[in-house]
C-alpha cells in the first residue's frame, strides 16, 4: 500500500505499513511558491491537500525500461518489457487526482502504452474527501473536485467531532467491497451522511483560487501575441517545476542503451519538460528556443489543444504547478491577464 507520509519537510506519498505511517496531525499551508507544514489541533490522518508528489510516479514511472534487443544473425529480436511488479493499493487519493488519473488514462490509452495499462488495471483506489481547501487549490473551476462522486473502489470522509474521530465509508466497486469483508463497521446514520456532504460543501466553497474554463483553448489559440508571455517568461525559470509536480504531464524522451559488444541494446524511458531547450530540438536547433514561446506551449497545450488530442482539459485544478513555481507563477492569474483586453499603447511598448 502507498500513501501519504511525512519526509524531508512535506506529505508526499510512499509505502504504508501501519497508521504511524500517515501524516497523523500534520496540514500544509500553500501558496504561489510557498510550502509549509505545520502541526494541527487534532488528529486528523488526512488533514492536509496534496503535495509535490501525484501518483502518475507509480502508474507512469520516471524511468522505464520499454523493450530489449539481441542479436540474431543480422537482426535483433525484440523483447518487450513486461510489468511484473506488484499491484497498488493507493490510499489517500484526492478528486482532482481521481481526475488526474482518468486523464492519463486518455493519454496512456491513445498511445497504447501497455506497462501504463497493466499497472493502473491493478491499482486499488482508495480516496479521501477533501476536508479542507488548499491555498492553491482551484478544482471546483475545473469541475474535478473536492468531492469524489465516481471511479473510486473506496471513498473515506474523516470526520472529527470534539467526541469522536471516525470514517464515513463509500463502496465503488466489487474490489472495493471485498477488502471491507471482515472488517467491524457501523451502518450509516442520515446525520452521518449530512456530515460528509457538509464537509465537503465547506471545502467548495472555502477555495480561494478560480479560473473560467469558458472558451479557454479560443482564447489562448487566438492570442500567440499577447504581451502577457513575454510578462510572464521574464520571470520563468524554465525549471520543469511545474511539469514535474503535474499530475497530468506526460512529456517524456527515449533514449537507446547499448551494450559495448553490440549484442543486446535496451529502449529506456525518462521524464522530459516541455520547457527543456532540447526537447523541442530538430536537427540540432530548438524549435522553441525562448521561455516566452516553451512557456506559450505549455499552457496553450495543457489548457487548451488538449481538447483538440484527448477531449478535455490537461488540468484539474489541484494547485501544484503554482506552489512549486519556485518565483511564484499563477496559471490562474496569466489566464485572468490573458482574458484582459490589450490597450494599445500596451500592444505597442510589448512589441518594441
Amino acid at each position: 500500500m502507498v500513501g501519504p507520509t511525512v519526509r524531508d519537510g512535506a506529505i508526499v506519498y510512499g509505502e504504508i505499513r501501519e497508521d504511524s505511517d500517515l501524516p497523523t496531525g500534520w496540514r500544509d499551508r500553500q501558496e504561489a511558491g510557498k510550502y509549509r507544514l505545520e502541526r494541527r489541533t487534532d488528529k486528523a490522518l488526512f488533514g492536509y491537500n496534496v503535495g509535490p508528489h501525484g501518483w502518475k510516479k507509480y502508474l507512469f514511472p520516471s524511468r522505464e525500461r520499454l523493450w530489449t534487443g539481441a542479436r540474431t544473425g543480422t537482426s535483433f529480436a525484440i523483447e518487450p518489457e513486461k510489468d511484473e511488479g506488484p499491484p497498488f493499493a493507493f490510499l489517500g487519493v484526492r478528486a482532482c487526482e481521481m481526475a488526474a488519473m482518468d486523464v492519463s488514462d486518455k493519454v496512456f490509452g491513445k498511445a497504447g502504452d501497455p506497462g501504463y495499462r497493466e499497472r493502473r488495471r491493478k491499482a486499488l483506489r482508495i480516496a479521501v474527501q477533501c476536508g479542507q481547501a488548499g491555498g492553491t487549490c482551484f478544482c471546483v473551476s475545473m469541475g474535478s473536485g473536492p468531492a469524489v462522486r465516481a471511479g473510486h473502489d473506496l471513498a473515506l470522509t474523516e470526520i472529527l467531532t470534539p467526541h469522536r474521530h471516525y470514517f464515513l465509508v463509500e463502496v465503488g466497486s466489487a474490489e472495493g467491497a471485498e477488502v471491507l469483508a471482515g472488517v467491524p463497521l457501523s451502518p450509516a446514520t442520515p446525520s452521518d451522511s449530512a456530515s460528509a456532504e457538509a464537509i465537503v460543501a465547506k471545502t467548495a466553497t472555502s477555495m480561494e483560487r478560480t479560473m473560467n474554463p469558458v472558451g479557454l483553448r479560443d482564447l489562448l489559440v487566438n492570442n500567440p501575441e499577447h504581451p502577457r508571455w513575454e510578462i510572464v517568461a521574464r520571470r520563468c525559470l524554465s525549471c520543469t517545476n511545474c511539469t514535474m509536480a503535474c499530475p497530468t504531464c506526460f512529456c517524456n524522451t527515449t533514449e537507446e542503451v547499448p551494450e559495448l559488444s553490440g549484442e543486446k541494446v535496451e529502449r529506456w524511458r525518462r521524464w522530459d519538460s516541455c520547457f527543456n531547450s532540447g526537447f523541442s530540438a530538430l536537427h540540432g536547433t530548438s524549435v522553441r528556443a525562448s521561455t516566452k514561446s516553451r512557456y506559450r506551449q505549455w499552457l496553450t497545450h495543457k489548457l487548451g489543444t488538449w481538447h483538440d488530442q484527448f477531449g478535455m482539459s490537461g488540468c484539474v485544478g489541484c494547485g501544484r504547478c503554482i506552489t512549486w513555481c519556485p518565483v511564484g507563477i499563477d496559471l490562474t492569474e496569466e489566464v485572468a491577464a490573458i482574458r484582459t483586453p490589450v490597450a494599445p499603447t500596451q500592444s505597442a511598448e510589448a512589441k518594441a
